[in-house]
């Protein structure tokens, strides 16, 4: 079979997944965890141009401990955004820690 000739509209009809959306979605998330190369340059590149992504929350999308991504960035020219501007950015960057971790397997 030639995955190439199942489309998302084929799994949506036959009520594997509810919507087009969920398939793509499902399907995203198996590539990048296929591909831990691409989730870095998309963290790198998240950290880049948002500035409102924290450390904490680059690391957790390239799926990287924190002192690795800075590594990362650094590697990539990128200078880092230290320490939360906010209580509320802190209390972010905590629950993502923590939803990191809890993700991660032991």
């Amino acid at each position: 079979m030639s995955l190439q000739l199942v489309r998302a509209q084929d799994l949506v009809q036959a009520k594997i997944y509810e919507s087009e959306e969920q398939v793509i979605q499902d399907a995203l998330r198996h590539f990048l965890l296929d591909r831990p190369d691409l989730r870095i340059l998309v963290a790198v590149y998240r950290y880049r141009t948002d500035e409102e992504l924290s450390l904490a929350r680059s690391a957790a999308i390239a799926g990287v401990s924190q002192e690795r991504m800075k590594e990362v960035l650094e590697r990539h020219g990128v200078s880092l955004r230290l320490g939360p501007a906010s209580i509320e950015e802190a209390r972010a960057e905590g629950d993502t820690l923590e939803e990191w971790l809890d993700a991660s397997p032991d």
